[in-house]
């Protein structure tokens, strides 16, 4: 993990804003979703990059009906069928 030297504060809602400058070099735009891990007492924000909808691989995906498919899925799931 890299030190950015940035502090803020929580505010009463919970709320921590990310600066502009940290928006801009990790491409964060308006809408964007992260995914929240802890270890201890550290938080750790990354943006949220969905994988296959089966079996949750983040490699080697397809888009079908706006939903990611992995390959190998796909081919279990021909397999499963009988269709090859």
């Amino acid at each position: 993990m890299k030190a950015t030297g940035i502090v803020r504060k929580v505010d009463e809602l919970g709320r921590i804003v990310l600066p502009s400058e940290l928006r801009k070099t990790m491409h964060v735009t308006v809408g964007d979703s992260f995914e929240l891990f802890t270890n201890e007492n550290t938080v750790v924000l990354k943006k949220y990059e969905p994988g296959c909808i089966l079996t949750g691989a983040m490699e080697d995906l397809l888009e079908f009906q706006g939903r990611k498919v992995s390959r190998q899925a796909i081919k279990e799931l021909a397999e499963m069928a009988e269709l090859i």
